[in-house]
Order: structure tokens, then sequence, then C-alpha cells
């Protein structure tokens, strides 16, 4: 049967917003799991106690910014619009149905002046973090560490070229001692030390956001772009730690930092990571640090057609690596950069039998060079091919970390950068972290709990026989 709703002007009533919200809501289980108590005492040196207009309740306008990052709201004014007509937002900020919701003006305002340049967003994140430790839900065994692009707020045609210093690694001088001691153990005199400080590129520059960097990579979008290096802990996928750096730099150069900070709170056991962290320098310093990684191989590029350096063994008693024929390769030279050559013999590959697919176009013999560093790496893949436990680490990166990254872009708008310059895109970062955490521990705890009824339930655990 046709019904039509004939009455234009709603009725008159009586109601409690509590029962307008339904019972299965996030933000009702955010409000029931999460203290946010803890941001007055943050703020208290940030407003006048005794004089001045009365304020937004702190508490109140960082649940206002939360719920843009919660759900994907990039602008402040539409955040307003949005919490106005919505019950659910209004009940978790403690508004009635007919309070006066803050002004847009009120909420970027407060943001940019009151806190742009402090460590209030950094502590917010730290706290919540500090609260799924508290719940036991982030152990810390296991980390995994990545990192994703953030476009920036910044139009690709409007840049300059510039001359631009890179600082050269922090491991230049360890690695000139580990080049010059294998020069010597062959009778090599030793090279000249390297005298630049620093490394002089040539890199486009954006004239609307000068902190982002152009992104040139394969498989890759090209323009300037953000990148956010992140670690999620193992057990329930939680962000342990953000860091946003311009994209113009390598994903390997901020990796130690990170998982040295994680090793310092969290006692890090094991670390997983993809082939962009397979270097000779990060396999070193995790040693150092006590830390076991489970990194995907990277073979490095070759000439269509032609077999790879894993086709050639290593024989380290004798410092020679071994070709498919048992033709050995001899050492000839370590250079500058740390890699150890060894070459074969010409007279012995012009007779090859497989020489097209092994000599390289315009060459008379194979070379191979093997990293000064390289039992490091070596014994990576022995970790993560050889145990199970390795393969097991590595197998979850992509159920882990590029779940969270997947979860980050989708469903909190991160995949564009909300303001410009490397600090606001801090805040972004840390703000959509502690939204995305806040709402996998409110997730997880309402999962236990309602898997706890149920097992008190079915094992008669409220019965009456039980109560005495």
């Amino acid at each position: 049967m046709l019904t039509k709703n004939n009455e234009n002007q709603p009725k008159v009533e009586l109601v409690l917003i509590e029962n307008l919200v339904k019972k299965d809501h996030i933000l009702r289980k955010i409000d029931e799991y999460i203290d946010f108590n803890f941001i007055y005492d943050l703020v208290e040196d940030k407003y006048y106690l005794d004089n001045g207009r009365p304020s937004v309740d702190p508490v109140v306008l960082f649940k206002i910014i939360l719920i843009g990052y919660l759900f994907g709201i990039r602008s402040e004014r539409r955040l307003i619009e949005e919490i106005h007509h919505n019950v659910a937002y209004r009940w978790f900020l403690g508004y009635g149905l007919e309070d006066k919701i803050p002004g847009a003006s009120t909420i970027s305002q407060n943001r940019r002046r009151r806190f742009t340049g402090t460590d209030i967003f950094e502590k917010i994140f730290d706290n919540i973090v500090g609260q799924a430790i508290k719940h036991k839900l982030i152990t810390g065994k296991v980390m995994y560490v990545d990192s994703t692009h953030i476009k920036a707020n910044a139009n690709i045609g409007k840049f300059t070229n510039e001359q631009v210093e890179v600082a050269l690694p922090e491991y230049v001088d360890e690695l000139e001692k580990a080049v010059t001691e294998a020069r010597e153990a062959h009778g090599q005199k030793e090279l000249k030390k390297n005298k630049k400080p620093v490394e002089v590129k040539n890199r486009k520059v954006s004239t609307t956001d000068s902190d982002s960097g152009y992104m040139f990579r394969d498989r890759k979008p090209k323009g300037f772009f953000y990148l956010n290096h992140m670690a999620v802990d193992g057990e329930n996928n939680l962000i342990a730690s953000v860091l946003p750096t311009t994209a113009a730099i390598n994903d390997a150069v901020p990796f130690l930092g990170i998982v040295e900070k994680l090793k310092e709170r969290y006692n890090v056991k094991y670390v997983g990571a993809d082939a962009g962290y397979y270097t000779t320098a990060i396999a070193k310093g995790l040693k150092e640090l006590g830390i076991t990684a489970s990194i995907a191989k990277r073979l490095g590029p070759k000439p269509k057609g032609k077999m790879s350096k894993l086709n050639f063994v290593y024989i380290e008693e004798r410092d020679i690596y071994v070709c498919p024929q048992d033709h050995s390769l001899n050492y000839k030279t370590t250079t500058r950069e740390g890699y150890k050559e060894y070459r074969s013999q010409n007279n012995i590959c012009k007779e090859c039998p497989i020489r097209e697919k092994c000599i390289y176009d315009k060459q008379t013999a194979r070379t191979i060079r093997r990293h000064v560093w390289q039992e490091y790496l070596t014994e990576i893949d022995r970790f993560k091919e050889k145990t199970e436990l390795g393969a097991r680490i590595y197998k979850r990166r992509k159920e882990t970390i590029e779940r969270a990254f997947a979860d980050l872009k989708e469903l909190h708008g991160f995949r564009y950068a909300r303001f410009r310059g490397i600090e606001k895109m801090k805040e972004q970062c840390l703000l959509t972290a502690a939204a995305y955490n806040i709402k996998k521990i409110a997730t997880i705890l309402g999962i236990y709990l309602r898997n706890f009824i149920y097992y008190c339930w079915n094992f008669n655990v409220f019965s009456y026989s039980n109560t005495f």
C-alpha cells in the first residue's frame, strides 16, 4: 500500500539526545574507552586562568578537530556545518540540539595562534599511544616501518631550479675506515680522504610550498609531495611513531633514527620492512642496535636476459666468487663507495658456452661487486628466508603497515596535505595518527568486552549459584 507523509511541520517532541545516538556508534565506543582529560593539563599554560573572555572547553576543541580527522572532513567550515546537523557529533561534544556550535574561525584561530609552534599535538599523540600501552594493545616486540607520500598543497608548475646542499651520511667516516682495511688486506694503497662535508644537487623547489619535495619515482605520481615515515606495532596494528619529511629524500635516510627511538621506548626485538630499506648501512645499524630484521631483498638493476649476481657463489674462505661454470672471479679493487670488485679472466670468458647470458655488452669479462658490509645483509637474508619466524614477520607487513596506510588515506583524508609547511604537515600527521589509534583502541576494547560477556553468559559465570 502506498503511504504518503502529509505532515510538513514536525511535531513538538520531548527527546533525549542520548536516545538518538545508536548504541554501536564509534563515537560511543570512543567516549567510553578513551580518556581526554589529560588535555587540560597539557594546555593549562596556554590560557589565562583569571581574566579574559571564557574560552571553548579545550577538550571540546580537540574533539571537534578529532571529528574532522576521524571522518575525513578536510575543511573546517564544512566540519562545523556537519557538527551543526549531526546528532552523534553533538552528543560526543556534549552539546544539546539547540546549543550553538563554535564557529570555524574559533577553531582555526585557536589552532594557529595558541598551538602552532608548540609540542601539544605530539604530546596528544604520545598520550593516546600511552593509553594503548596501558591496555596492553601495544607490545613493541615487532615493529613495521615504511613511508607513504602525501600530495602537497602546491602547484606542480610553479617551481625554481636551485642548488641544494645535501649532507653526507653520518656513517661516511666508518665506511672509509672499512674501505681502507679492505684495500690494505689486499696490499693496495689507501684512498685519499673525502674532504667534502656536503654534496650539492640540483632540485626543483616549489614556490608555493618550499618545504615539500619533488618526487620522481617509478610507479609513483610526479609532483610535489611530503613523506610520512611511520611505524606500527605488529600486535594490533596501532601507530607507534610518525615522522613527516620532504619527499626529496630517500626512504632509508631517517630509518635508523626512527628505529633507535622505537628501541628506547618499546625495547623492540624485530623490525619488518620492504626492499626500499635493503641497504648495508641499515643492516649494520640494526645489528649494532641489537634488532633482528626481516627485509625484502633488492636485486638491483641488470640488463634483460643476463644472469644476476645471485647466480654466482661467494667463497668466504678464499674471498672469491665462483661462476655457474665453476670458474673463479678474483678480487680486483675496493671502491670509495665501499664495493669490493671481483673480475673473471678474459681468456676463460671468451670461450665460455654461456657467455651471451653472462657478459654485458661492450665488456670482455664479468665483474661482481660485494659491499664491505655485505655480511650484515646476508644475516638479514638468512633470517627472512631460512627461519619460520622471519618469513612470518615479513608476510604480516602487508597486513599491518600497508593496511594502516590504506585506512589513513581512504577513511581519514590522508591523501592530501591540508596545510603548507613541514610544521603544519607534522600537525596533520600526528592528529591523523591519533584519530586512527583512538578509533582502533575503542573498537578493539569493545570487541574484548563483547567477547567477555559472551563467554560469561555461555559458561554461566553470572548464574545465581556463582554469585555466592
